[in-house]
């Protein structure tokens, strides 16, 4: 009986907070102000893989990943030249392996000839966990913004539509960029309640634009987030955005899971 309240307690929140935001705008979470400060990074240096990392991709092929569609089909990306490139009509693709807390190294890069402007210029992310095709999970947004004008909360190395970076480190398009990433998982009751949120620090291009975040709950475009979603370990999702601009790469992709 107990259960069975606790569920229907669940279904009627999740049914209200659906009411709730009927009507909602993708504009209305879109932040604008204070416009993070612009700094110059140091010289870029890859970072190469500890004895102790899984090698998510090493420019050679995709055999750590999957179809966000259909996780029993092979990820269907270009590798070229060392270079992992998005395929726009392949879709999204993650991780064959599914992870809780984790330090993640990922490389990046804009193209030199990127067209288009705010979001439509360069657009991916790289999801820090992923719910599955049907909910996006958190997303750590890419895009250009060395000078290109969006909301601060859709920036390079925002929590995507939660927190703007505390500075912007961005390279110029053509320039490699790194994110490394410290993610901890949120946590669940029995219930399905939350227990402890996901917090997550990010340095980009080597400097912290996230430092031990609190998030709100996965990536939501429209509305507001919410830990609606019970869930333990995910893979990690790289997106392939419907944006007519040049698609992105990526390289020296690495993680090395944390123990609690």
């Amino acid at each position: 009986m107990k259960a069975r309240r606790t569920l229907l307690i669940l279904l009627m929140s999740a049914s209200y907070s659906a009411f709730a935001q009927q009507g909602a705008k993708p504009e209305d979470t879109e932040q604008w102000s204070p416009v993070p400060i612009k700094i110059t990074p140091g010289k870029y240096m890859s970072t190469p893989p500890p004895s102790d990392a899984i090698v998510l991709f090493d420019g050679k092929n995709l055999d750590e990943w999957v179809s966000n569609a259909d996780r029993d089909k092979p990820a269907n990306w270009t590798v070229k030249g060392d270079l992992l490139t998005v395929n726009k009509a392949a879709g999204n693709i993650e991780t064959k392996r599914m992870f809780t807390n984790y330090q993640l190294h990922i490389e990046w890069r804009i193209p030199a000839n990127i067209t288009g402007e705010g979001q439509a210029r360069g657009n991916s992310g790289v999801f820090l966990a992923s719910l599955g095709k049907g909910d996006p999970g958190y997303e750590l947004q890419v895009v250009d913004s060395y000078e290109n004008k969006t909301y601060v909360n859709g920036m390079a190395g925002s929590i995507y539509k939660q927190f703007a970076p505390l500075s912007n480190p961005s390279r110029k398009p053509g320039e490699w960029q790194t994110y490394d990433v410290n993610w901890l998982a949120p946590v669940f009751n029995e219930d399905g309640s939350l227990k402890t949120p996901a917090r997550v620090t990010v340095a980009f291009n080597g400097i912290i634009v996230q430092n031990n975040t609190e998030l709100r709950g996965p990536t939501q475009y429209i509305g507001q987030p919410s830990y609606s979603i019970k869930h333990g370990a995910a893979p990690i999702k790289l997106q392939s955005h419907g944006d007519k601009s040049e698609p992105i790469s990526f390289r020296n992709i690495w993680i090395r899971e944390l123990k609690n």
